[in-house]
Formats: C-alpha cells, structure tokens, sequence
C-alpha cells in the first residue's frame, strides 16, 4: 500500500511526462558527475597522492571516495526537511548547482606535484561538497517523482530513478574508461583525466535549465495549499523509526550490489583479476546495460504482485551470487568470469527495481523527503561508499582476492533479516497518514488506503 492520492491520478499525462522528464534528465547529469570519480580512482591517487606507492594512492583515493559518501547524510539532513518546507522543486535546483559546479572544479584542482599535501586537502574538500549535494538529491528526487507517479505505477516511475543512475554512471565509465582505452594510460596520468570532469560543466547548465521548466509534485503543491507542510520534518520524522530501520537494512544490499557492479567491478578486474583495459570496459558496459534493462521489469512485476516477497527472492540469489562472484576470482578467466559478473549484475537490477518505491511507501508525503534522505543515505555512507575501500583493504591485509565477500554477504543478509520483519501494516501506516494530511484538498480516497500499489502480505 502507499500514500498516494488522487492528485497524482489528476494530473495530466503532458505535466506528468515532462516532470519524469526533467527530473531524471538531471538525476542522469548528477550520477555522471558522481560516478567518474570511481572510474579515475587510480589516476586521481597517483595525481593527488604520493605516487611512490601504488596500493597506498589508490588506498587514498578509495579513501575519498568513501569519505564523500559519510557526507552524504550530512546534506540529507540539510536537503531532506528543505525539500519537506519549501518543495521538491526548488531542493533540486540547488543540489544540481552544488553537483555540477563541485566535479567541474576537481577538473581545475592542482595536483600533489605542484602544491604537494594541498593538493589531497582540496580535493576532499571538493568531494565532500559533492557528498553534500547528493545526499539532498536522492531524497528529494525519490519523493518527486514517486509523487508524480500514475495509478499502480510507482514501482515502475521509480525504477527509471535507477535506471538513470546507472546511465550516468555508465555514460561516466564511457567516457573515462574509453579516454583509457583510446588516450593510453601515460596521456591519462598526465592530465587527461581532467577530461571528464570538465565537461560537468556545460552539462549542468542544461540540466538546470531543464529543472527550472518543472512544476513541484501534485501531493506536495496540495499539502501547501492545505497549510500542511511540516514545520519540524527533522523532529517529525522520528515518530517513524521503525520504518526509518526497515528502509535502513532493506538499502543495505542495495548500497553494496550498486558499488560492486558499477564501480569497484572495474578496478577489481584491472587489478586483482588482471584483466586488460579493453575486457574491463566492455564488461563493465554490459553488467551495467543489463541491470538497467531488468529494473522496469522488477517496477511493474511489484507494482501488480507487491515488494516484500519479490525482494526477499531476489536479495536471497543476489547474496548467493555475490559468495559466487568472489568465490570463484582466483582462477577466474574473462570466458568464465563474465557469468558470475552478469548474474549479479541481473539480480542488482531485480532488487534496486522497487527498493526506492518500497521506501517512498513507507513515509508520508509530509517528511518523505527527509525519512529517506536519513535512512538511505546512512546505508549508503557506510556499506556503499566505503564498498571498494573495504574489499580493497580486506585484499591488501589478507593477500586473497576472493575475501571481499565477507562483506558483500554480509550486507545481504542484514537486509534479508530486515524483508522479513515488513509487514503490510508497515505501508498501512504511512498510507493512512498521508491520507489524512491532503484529504482537505483531495478527493476519492478510499478509506484512507491508496489502491494503486498493492502490497502483497507477509
């Protein structure tokens, strides 16, 4: 069950269609922007870090990129009750400007070379105003478009979150990993990674432009006009702990899956399992393709036939495949490893498919925005972000590639434990409470339970 209401079935399909739009033509820009970093990890340790040793850069650069990520629930709490007082709309706007303007700066920043340890100082300064920037985003989006979706269609609008996710990641890792390709590693190490950074320039502003076309969500334009925004979301949303946790464990998986296949599968492959640049790329391009292609699959099956179960089967074959995957490294060849690869890969689409209508569901309209900026962001920080620095800390202390998996599977089954706990009561909740909020401004609710998103029971 969810919180929808018939301001969402009131929209036009026009309105409707150029927010999805908007909105995920910036989500796509943000991941791009986000993502590049992972891929030119081991060029930015030698750039910004004392290159004499190698695992120690690439340990420092995986550093930053994990420390970027302990920002993140930082700017949810900032980002998350903004987009629950003053809108979706608006929310947006700023973290864009905050994304796009922080990576085309990394493009300029000085390397150690040139002003030694201020080089390492200014760029994590620079990542965690990216760190800021997306941990305001993925609430604020979740809940615009989860918002704006159709009848019976969340499940389904939101999976296109993730889609586009992806895409900027793998538009990302094309651009980066294809200057490898192309440019050779010396053109690369010797500024060429600037590159990529650069060009989030340009492709902010038209991001911008675009958001600034949007109108905010219907549920959230009808709870300003019925004086109902919550004036405390932050203290607020605290009266929903136990949704808070479920969404907390539940993204768990979601967070180590999504960084395994989209970033640290790369360097992974290149480093530990030595596999040539060429392989690495066109690996990487096809996991990422094909989880994305599952995930509106995973949307409209959950959308008719409900989550709870449908992720408990999915999170159960995605943590067997993830032991598989590390399991089988140390004889794995590129004949033979592209099939654990590809089936964790398709298990991550099934399961990212329907986690974020699964959490926009379990908070209402009021502080939607702020409960999912907190509970994801915070799995996010410390099983995403941190994923590579771990498995490459984990490889470096114990000398075998395949102990990694200790963490992966870890992950899974505390969000295995938490599947198990949801109850349809859970969705209950949330939907009465929205319900209550916009009924002076909506009509046709039935009983307060939203019957477009139907809930499977426990």
């Amino acid at each position: 069950m969810t919180s929808s209401t018939s301001t969402s079935t009131t929209v036009s399909a026009t309105r409707r269609r150029r927010a999805f739009i908007g909105a995920t033509a910036g989500h796509l820009i943000e991941w791009y922007d986000y993502g590049i970093y992972g891929f030119l990890a081991v060029f930015i340790g030698n750039a910004f870090f004392d290159a004499t040793n190698p695992v120690t850069s690439l340990l420092s650069s995986f550093a930053v990129f994990a420390l970027s990520f302990f920002i993140r629930p930082l700017g949810g709490i900032f980002f998350g009750p903004l987009a629950d007082k003053i809108g979706r709309k608006r929310t947006l706007l700023i973290v864009l400007v905050l994304m796009a303007g922080s990576t085309f700066a990394i493009g300029l920043l000085p390397t150690h070379a040139t002003v030694g340890m201020a080089a390492p100082v200014l760029l994590i300064l620079v990542r965690c105003v990216q760190g800021f920037s997306a941990g305001g985003e993925i609430g604020t989006i979740t809940s615009f478009i989860a918002e704006y979706a159709g009848p019976g269609r969340r499940g389904y609008s939101t999976s296109w979150l993730m889609v586009t996710a992806v895409l900027g990641l793998v538009l990302g890792g094309l651009v980066a990993n294809g200057m490898i390709f192309v440019l050779g590693a010396d053109t690369m190490a010797a500024g060429g990674w600037r590159i990529p950074f650069l060009v989030a320039g340009p492709l902010g502003l038209i991001a911008m432009y675009i958001r600034l076309k949007l109108e905010d969500s219907p549920e959230f334009q009808a709870l300003q006009a019925a004086g109902e925004t919550s004036k405390a979301p932050l203290r607020e949303v605290f009266q929903w702990k136990r949704a808070m946790g479920i969404v907390f464990f539940v993204i768990t998986l979601h967070s180590s899956i999504f960084y395994l296949v989209l970033t640290y599968a790369s360097t992974f492959m290149a480093k530990s399992l030595g596999f040539d640049s060429g392989t690495t790329l066109l690996y990487v391009f096809l996991a990422s393709v094909l989880s994305a292609a599952v995930m509106p699959f995973g949307g409209m099956f959950t959308d008719r036939f409900g989550r709870r179960n449908f992720l408990l089967v999915v999170g159960a074959a995605a943590t067997g495949a993830l032991y598989w995957f590390f399991a089988v490294a140390s004889v794995a060849t590129p004949a033979t490893f592209i099939y654990p690869l590809l089936t964790v890969a398709i298990l991550f689409g099934l399961y990212a498919s329907s986690t974020y209508a699964t959490m926009s569901e379990l908070l209402p309209t009021r502080i939607r925005s702020t409960g999912i900026a907190i509970a994801y962001n915070i799995p996010v920080a410390v099983f995403g972000g941190s994923a590579p620095l771990i498995a490459t800390w984990l490889i470096a202390r114990t000398g075998d590639i395949s102990s990694p998996w200790y963490f992966f599977v870890g992950t899974g089954i505390a969000s295995l434990i938490a599947l198990l706990v949801l109850r349809k009561s859970d969705f209950d909740r949330s939907a009465a409470a929205s319900a209550h909020v916009l009924d002076a401004n909506t009509q046709n609710i039935e009983g307060g339970v939203d019957r477009d998103h139907p809930m499977t029971t426990a």
